[in-house]
């Protein structure tokens, strides 16, 4: 998919070339999802059995949209649907081994055996459920022993093949903690230790473990909003979110950089996916970037850190959002709303920075004859923004998020209809119906997967052991326990997925930071997500950024460095809205937001300067110290931290200003030569 305008402005290139730039840029967008993205390694070719695919995935889907409006089923059997369905799906659609997917061509023997017991042992909690729940009181009979013992392997090996082994190994370790405790010779993490019995039964059988609070969450919403998001994607807004980002930035100092955070930011609304999201806006703004004068390790980490930070942009976020709901007992606009001052720090820090690397690259913008008309984009396609709205509007008055996706769901596809580009044909309808079910099987697994590691956590008292470990390790200092928190949030997330992620550190580390240092519930809790998140632009593993250098043929590791650099807002803000709540809206009164809105917007700035190395002129060592302390001291919400951070940033200004010995860049380049 091209943006509109190189469709308008293609008068000097050639339709056939432009036609197999497309192609060509389609085929690397594939191949960077196949080799970074274990969700897109799935069977291409499936034979007889794509039409078993296409069932189950359309009557999944079919089935949370009949319960999200109809009224939901009770959890555990609603939950035994959405779970065993997809791992059913799972087994059919990915193979044992990477790389087998190009190979085989049709499902093997094997796996539709492993589909169709995975489907028995999860549906068994519906068909036997009365009894189940019985069998809590008198015992579990060794036939239930064994099939959740079948359960919990085939939902491990699922995992395995959809989200990869780093988070199986987690839940692996977990399950054999709880089986033999009492063997660990550390006291802080000892415990007597349970039968195999009793480890399997709880974890399947029990609300405490695969069928807990994330599976339930992501039965009841986290489904819909991944559907909400799939019809957005078949109703063109991708591309016109594109346009609308290069017709607001494209004629600025890096317009193609500065376009590229906003149309990931503005995708990112809608797909919530890090490595996803970086493959389908890079393969066409890292290009335009590297054309433009940007070197390839900025271009990969500009629209990797950009397209990570869609995971905490309302209004859908990324899936955890609404698993953290849940845990603090709030609505989802609760969520929301904390979740917009952090968001759009987040994005003015990217904003920023790629604009003092253009001017110190001397990089101008695009000609105004080769951008989309803001104007007649709007008249156009300004309808496609209703959903949002829709959204939006039915979570702020009160909707519970299940009706809120319907609602928004419904107006997708009536907006759908408006323009014969976007309206769907019954087959198109089968096919974004199987597509929603396709989309969700990862985040199922992990889901599902990380409620092992709950539950292990809830039966053997983890999680108060970690936080008497935290505690001590930090010797009471806050600041210390927050960036041990920190840590353990990075390595989770080199291998896990930011839902499962979040989980984890939800269950275990939140609790230690809440009850030991009386910290607001909702400004903890941001902290573990965000950090679960900005893991995906953090070296060594850093999946977004691995993606974006791929595409921009640039060297991962400087990739991810430059992603950090440019999302430093990231690994600051956490910290300031712990200490002082005011960002997350907690306690606060509309001047001291405005306040420190502004002042954290000025600090970003700063921060941003100091990352580059550019202010108005290049700036020297000491130059960047005291952009860097003057920022930070704007980020935090005080009068006096404020003062002195305004007294930096202008002495850094005058003094840079008075300097005659530094052009302030390279030549400048001139429009032509920027898009020649």
């Amino acid at each position: 998919m091209l943006f509109s305008f190189l469709e308008k402005g293609g008068g000097k290139m050639d339709e056939q070339v432009r036609l197999k730039e497309q192609s060509q840029a389609e085929k690397d967008a594939k191949k960077m999802l196949e080799k970074y993205d274990r969700e897109s390694q799935f069977r291409e070719h499936i034979g007889k059995w794509a039409w078993i695919v296409t069932f189950l995935g359309v009557a999944l889907t079919v089935f949370h949209i009949y319960a999200g409006y109809f009224g939901t089923l009770p959890s555990q059997k609603q939950g035994a649907i959405h779970l065993g369905t997809a791992l059913g799906i799972i087994f059919l659609l990915y193979p044992a081994k990477s790389g087998l997917q190009k190979k085989q061509k049709t499902v093997p023997w094997y796996d539709v055996i492993l589909a169709f017991t995975a489907m028995y042992v999860t549906y068994h909690k519906i068909i036997f459920f009365d009894s189940i729940i019985q069998s809590r009181i008198s015992g579990y009979s060794m036939l239930d022993t064994i099939i959740s013992i079948v359960a919990i392997l085939l939902l491990l090996e699922a995992t395995r093949r959809t989200v990869g082994i780093p988070i199986v190994i987690v839940a692996s370790v977990m399950i054999l903690y709880a089986l033999f405790g009492k063997y660990i010779p550390t006291q802080v993490l000892s415990h007597p230790g349970f039968s195999f019995n009793r480890v399997a039964t709880n974890l399947w059988y029990q609300e405490s473990g695969v069928f807990g609070t994330p599976i339930q969450i992501s039965s009841k919403f986290i489904y819909l909003f991944l559907f909400f998001g799939v019809m957005l994607v078949h109703t063109r807004i991708g591309q016109f979110f594109n346009d609308i980002a290069f017709a607001l930035t494209g004629r600025f100092t890096g317009g193609t950089a500065k376009a590229a955070v906003v149309a990931s930011a503005l995708q990112g609304m809608v797909s919530g996916s890090s490595v996803g999201n970086t493959v389908a806006s890079g393969s066409f703004t890292i290009p335009m970037m590297k054309k433009a004068g940007f070197k390839p390790e900025f271009a990969a980490g500009t629209e990797a850190s950009a397209s990570t930070g869609g995971q905490i942009m309302p209004p859908i976020m990324g899936a955890a959002a609404f698993i953290m709901m849940e845990y603090l007992g709030v609505s989802y606009a609760v969520i929301m709303v904390a979740a917009i001052v952090p968001a759009i720090l987040y994005f003015t820090g990217i904003f920023i920075g790629t604009h003092f690397e253009a001017k110190k690259l001397g990089i101008l913008g695009l000609p105004k004859s080769q951008l989309p008309n803001l104007k007649e984009q709007m008249i156009r396609y300004g309808y496609m923004l209703i959903p949002l709205f829709v959204i939006i509007g039915t979570v702020m008055i009160g909707f519970t998020p299940q009706r809120a996706a319907i609602y928004g769901i419904i107006s997708t596809y009536l907006v759908s209809l408006i323009r014969k580009e976007s309206r769907m044909s019954l087959k198109k309808t089968f096919y974004v119906l199987e597509q929603g079910a396709r989309v969700a099987l990862p985040v199922i697994a992990a889901v599902a997967t990380a409620g092992i590691i709950a539950g292990v956590v809830s039966i053997t008292g983890l999680g108060a052991k970690f936080a008497a470990g935290i505690i001590s390790l930090s010797s009471g200092h806050l600041i210390l326990a927050l960036f041990f928190t920190m840590i353990a949030c990075l390595i989770l997330g080199m291998g896990l997925p930011t839902t499962a992620n979040y989980v984890v550190t939800a269950t275990i580390a939140a609790p230690a930071l809440i009850n030991g240092f009386d910290l607001a519930p909702i400004a903890v809790h941001m902290f573990v997500f965000y950090f679960g998140i900005v893991a995906d632009i953090t070296p060594p593993v850093c999946l977004a950024a691995y993606a974006g250098a791929g595409i921009a043929r640039a060297n991962p590791f400087k990739s991810g460095v430059t992603a950090v650099k440019l999302a430093i807002a990231a690994f600051i803000i956490p910290y300031i809205f712990v200490y002082n709540p005011i960002l997350v809206l907690v306690d606060v009164t509309a001047l001291e937001l405005t306040v420190a809105i502004a002042t954290a917007v000025i600090g970003m700035m700063g921060v941003s300067s100091a990352m580059i190395g550019f202010f108005i002129r290049h700036s020297r060592v000491w130059e960047r110290l005291f952009m860097f302390i003057g920022g930070m001291c704007l980020i935090l919400p005080e009068m006096i931290t404020n003062f002195v951070g305004i007294g930096l940033i202008g002495l850094v200004w005058f003094i840079q200003k008075q300097r005659k010995d530094d052009s302030g860049g390279l030549e400048q380049q001139t429009p032509s030569q920027v898009t020649s």
